[in-house]
């Protein structure tokens, strides 16, 4: 007995050794968790610090400035301004403007050098010519006039001026040689070349292997914004109709139980299955259009419907059985009761859900491959709600995997580029859900 009570006594104040040793795991413990919070944002700075390097080349461009006479002899011979003709010569029946006037501007320039005229055009994208013929179709009145353009440098040059090409990375390529960039430096200096703001990387659409510095992401915007209303339209009243019947309305027994299973086990699948379920069921089965953004707001519906129906369940459940039995006591049907009082207090939990599932869709690249929405399919932005929807088109996380798969380092400038469009979507769709939750949120 004495020796229970000599074990057990001393000061209540003095610290033991087995207090000692929770206190120190303790310590340690939050030490761990504060380390692990730190390497965590270590990890996101370092991943926003690369995307942000490598992406922001993309929103800046290499112009040159020239003055094309628009020759009559070549563009209108027969000077009747008949928007036919003019429509009959060909990019080739341009080619010797833009020569000459490239020609000319270095000659005024009085810039020593030694390359032929094809080589001086050389610098200018491929496109180039294809802008010229678009303006003079579009202005047939212009012609036989000099006009001032602002064509795009080809990808090499803006490699060069952005110090993703040198010297050396050259010495074997058939695309620019040394006394071009040594031409390109005195261009500079002269003001005929200048880099600025590459709006057309924002607004414009994607472009073949042959001119990678005029490839845009916004009509693969305009696609996935296409989709997205694909999704909210069908995804939002079917999960939440469906969750407000699971939830509210049907009985307990093996049936529901067999379905609650398999919403679960949806929301785990793998998104290519749904990208082949598409396919099979969509376009081969319905025939419905192949890369139509219609098609892949299908398939991404079908993608989402499980994650909008598991939280709108829990948003459901988060509201407190008295609600209810108050409804029911003051002599509410048992609809009324849930419409009523149960899903208005709901909402906030249902519209954070929605959003955070559209978010996930948004960012889903692995379906929309395998139903054909890939780059460089849509030139144009779509004109009506209907060509928006059923014309071909790509979406941007597809046009972010297509550029990267190709070669040229200019494109896969731009998938970085479209990487920072695209978080900002994210970071937009997550904001305004967390704005929604705390806005209309009640706490019980």
């Amino acid at each position: 007995m004495s020796s229970d009570t000599s074990k057990h006594s001393g000061s209540l104040l003095a610290l033991s050794d087995r207090t000692k040793k929770r206190n120190a795991a303790e310590k340690r413990f939050r030490a761990y968790g504060f380390c692990a919070i730190l390497i965590g944002l270590a990890m996101l700075l370092v991943l926003v610090t690369t995307i942000i390097s490598r992406g922001t080349g993309a929103y800046q461009q290499t112009f040159v400035t020239l003055n094309v006479e628009l020759l009559e002899s070549k563009l209108d011979k027969k000077g009747n301004r008949d928007l036919a003709d003019i429509k009959k010569v060909t990019t080739f029946g341009y080619n010797p403007l833009i020569k000459t006037a490239m020609k000319t501007a270095v000659e005024e320039l009085g810039i020593a050098h030694n390359l032929k005229s094809k080589a001086l055009a050389g610098i200018l994208s491929k496109g180039a010519v294809g802008q010229l013929r678009a303006y003079v179709i579009e202005n047939p009145d212009m012609i036989g006039k000099t006009v001032e353009f602002r064509f795009l440098a080809q990808s090499r040059v803006d490699g060069y001026l952005k110090g993703r090409v040198s010297r050396d990375s050259i010495a074997n390529d058939k695309n620019i040689s040394a006394a071009q960039l040594d031409l390109v430096d005195a261009l500079v200096d002269a003001g005929v070349i200048a880099k600025t703001f590459n709006l057309d990387f924002i607004l414009g659409a994607d472009a073949s292997d042959q001119r990678p510095e005029a490839a845009g992401i916004g009509v693969s915007m305009l696609g996935s914004l296409s989709m997205m209303m694909v999704v909210l339209a069908l995804a939002l009243p079917i999960g939440v109709a469906a969750s407000i019947y699971l939830e509210e309305f049907a009985p307990r027994n093996w049936l529901t139980d067999i379905i609650e299973v398999n919403i679960s086990n949806l929301a785990a699948v793998p998104s290519i299955v749904f990208g082949i379920l598409g396919l099979a069921v969509f376009i081969n089965y319905m025939h419905l259009p192949t890369s139509a953004p219609l098609v892949g707001g299908l398939v991404l519906t079908l993608m989402t419907l499980p994650t909008i129906i598991i939280s709108t369940r829990a948003a459901l459940k988060a509201v407190p059985p008295s609600i209810r039995d108050a409804a029911l006591g003051v002599g509410a049907s048992k609809m009324q009761a849930v419409f009523h009082h149960v899903l208005p207090l709901a909402a906030p939990g249902i519209l954070t859900g929605t959003i955070i599932g559209l978010a996930q869709a948004l960012g889903e690249t692995a379906p929309l491959l395998l139903i054909g929405m890939v780059g460089f399919i849509a030139s144009n932005t779509p004109e009506t709600l209907a060509d928006g929807l059923l014309a071909p088109n790509s979406a941007m996380p597809a046009q972010i995997y297509e550029w990267a798969k190709r070669a040229d380092p200019a494109f896969y400038e731009r998938a970085w580029g479209g990487i920072i469009i695209l978080l900002l979507f994210l970071v937009t769709m997550n904001t305004v859900a967390v704005i929604l939750r705390r806005r209309f949120e009640r706490r019980w």
